[in-house]
């Protein structure tokens, strides 16, 4: 701020001839942002894709992870692993990855195409998912056969 701006802001381009708001009094030319509105219904779409996003992640991993949570009998089947390290990797991915898919692409497409985009990601995510992650799903006789 120079001392001929002592309450406002300065705005133009840098050449001297700058033009002066004065916020108390409310004089001049109000600065402009460069884009209209203020981010709000960006960050409620990112906000909305972060929760469906951990939503769908959620509910296939921890059908997945069932047995390996509830430990089969006695607890004996409880991977630790699965619970502590796994399953919160998945579900930090089902937050992170549907907004920064959004916003990536809609910085290039309209936003529908942009929905499409990120729903196609998490569809992608999720078979993948399927076809790499598969914790125990029943128990693990290591006694021999039954009776």
């Amino acid at each position: 701020m120079s001392e001929n701006a002592p309450h406002g802001r300065r705005h133009g381009d840098g050449s001297g001839d700058e033009e002066r708001y004065d916020e108390e009094t409310h004089e001049g030319e109000e600065p402009e942002d460069d884009e209209p509105g203020d981010g709000r219904a960006e960050s409620a779409v990112g906000c909305l894709l972060s929760l469906a996003g951990v939503a769908v992640v959620g509910s296939f991993a921890l059908t997945r992870a069932g047995y390996v949570i509830d430990g089969g009998f006695e607890g004996e089947a409880r991977d630790w692993g699965t619970i502590l390290v796994e399953l919160p990797l998945i579900l930090l991915a089902g937050v992170v990855v549907p907004p920064l898919t959004y916003a990536t692409a809609s910085r290039r497409l309209r936003p529908w195409q942009a929905a499409l985009v990120c729903g196609a990601v998490v569809a992608l995510g999720l078979w993948g998912l399927s076809e790499g992650w598969q914790p125990q799903q029943r128990p693990d006789r290591g006694d021999g056969p039954g009776l």
